[in-house]
């Protein structure tokens, strides 16, 4: 019998989709001289001081394993971090955990809670493996549709329409990826009492909590009723521009804490030790850091909203995180075409929104973590392409 490698695939990975934000990375890297709004990480570099402490943690040998919950200064620093900032109160012991990203804590937080045939709503437009995570911890994502007309936002209204028996959490991020909206704390009381009422859990993605321009981030653990019922994640990587040391981390309560430990055991180990050495320092003397890099991208975002503005594109102010959700409708194009053809044509690599669910498709997700001289080149050669897509405007 001939072996066919394909036969050997689990069906559910077999149908699983690529992700949308790579197949634009990989087709911008192949075309010279492109300016990429694309990406979505800091351009700054890690902070001088957070290398050197990594550098120092290798001299001195720490190079074994960490515990498999990570360094318990790691632990207690973020604890503290999460007390001082938004009056969070974590066990650093038993309740709070250091993964290998915020990737690696939605993952696990899934995997700990989803029984097959579970429902998870899942706030749309949303990152790319949301809803594939989910699938492949064997639960089924149900799409719960914001829109351009609410800033984004999610409403009480929209997670009724969406809760059936079969429901046990919601997955959300706020700030969001990709449409920059935040949810205040009266947004947020409103919601919870929805959540508790249906009695579900809550999967909060909070990794661009420090990455606020209109007002202080409020964390979904905060609203009274809460703390008992969220998972927390979040990370180094966003407010210390520390993407590829791999630093993210989940609190919740203790027995939930436990099931995603044992998950984490099994299947990392621990985080990197340098990179917890490296994320000890940045949540212990970072802030100083973050803040210069919050002011550097408020700017750019007050710049690229107008610049959008300017080209005639219906786009809302974003208030978080560091992307933009522009509508290209007037265009006539849709995502994934107007995304190939600026790439080829004019060089400049944004993604497409039907990358961040269905409700995306005829969006454009733009990241002003670049340059200011970027975000200008690049608004630039979207002008001159679009140009003869746009009504005329009237004079």
């Amino acid at each position: 019998m001939d072996f066919r490698a394909g036969d050997f695939i689990n069906p559910v990975i077999k149908d699983l989709p690529s992700s949308g934000i790579r197949k634009f990375f990989d087709i911008a890297a192949s075309v010279k001289g492109v300016v990429s709004l694309g990406i979505g990480e800091p351009d700054f570099v890690t902070p001088q001081r957070v290398i050197d402490a990594a550098v120092a943690s290798l001299k001195e040998g720490h190079t074994s394993y960490t515990s498999n919950a990570g360094m318990l200064e790691l632990r207690e620093a973020i604890a503290a971090y999460l007390q001082k900032d938004f009056g969070l109160h974590y066990n650093a012991a038993n309740e709070v955990l250091i993964t290998v990203g915020g990737s690696e804590a939605i993952d696990i937080a899934l995997r700990a809670i989803v029984s097959p045939g579970d429902e998870i709503l899942v706030v749309e437009p949303c990152f790319v493996s949301y809803k594939p995570c989910v699938t492949m911890a064997g639960g089924i994502p149900v799409p719960v549709t914001t829109y351009m007309k609410d800033n984004f936002k999610l409403t009480p209204e929209m997670l009724e329409e969406k809760i059936t028996p079969k429901t046990k959490a919601v997955l959300m991020s706020f700030p969001s990826n990709p449409s920059g909206a935040i949810l205040n704390r009266e947004d947020l009381t409103a919601i919870c009492e929805v959540i508790k009422k249906h009695n579900l859990l809550v999967i909060s993605d909070e990794i661009y909590a420090h990455l606020t321009y209109c007002g202080k981030h409020v964390s979904v653990a905060e609203i009274p009723g809460m703390q008992e019922r969220t998972v927390l994640v979040s990370g180094a990587s966003k407010a210390f521009a520390m993407t590829g040391w791999r630093i993210g981390y989940l609190c919740a309560n203790e027995e939930l804490t436990q099931a995603m430990y044992k998950i984490h055991q099994y299947a990392i180990m621990c985080a990197p030790t340098i990179s917890q050495y490296a994320a000890l320092e940045a949540f212990l003397h970072g802030e100083n850091e973050t803040k210069r890099m919050v002011d550097a991208y408020n700017q750019r975002r007050i710049l690229i909203y107008e610049r959008l503005k300017d080209i005639g594109f219906d786009v809302c102010e974003p208030e978080g995180a560091f992307y933009i959700f522009p509508s290209i409708q007037k265009t006539g194009l849709n995502s994934e075409e107007f995304c190939n053809r600026l790439v080829q044509e004019y060089k400049a690599a944004v993604v497409p929104g039907n990358a961040f669910g269905a409700c995306g498709e005829g969006f454009i997700r733009c990241s002003y973590s670049a340059s200011i001289e970027k975000i200008n080149i690049a608004c630039d050669r979207m002008a001159e392409f679009v140009r003869p897509f746009m009504p005329k405007r009237e004079i």
